[in-house]
């Protein structure tokens, strides 16, 4: 199985976004967007996309799977 990182916390700064800011967008618990942030959660399809839209950022840019 390849390694996944998350660069979500600073896309989620540059937009200027809260966890909880982020979190009411892409309809998940802010305790969702701290997993993903720490890398500890694979987001489905939809949830990535949903979230790259809300950071205004491409998929591949804040989530690296290897």
């Amino acid at each position: 199985m390849g390694s996944f990182t998350s660069y979500l916390k600073k896309y989620r700064l540059l937009a200027g976004l809260t966890q909880e800011d982020l979190a009411e967008q892409v309809d998940v618990r802010r305790e969702t967007i701290v997993r993903l942030e720490a890398g500890r959660y694979n987001p489905s399809l939809k949830l990535a996309i949903d979230i790259a839209r809300a950071v205004q950022a491409p998929i591949e840019d804040i989530f690296v799977f290897e």
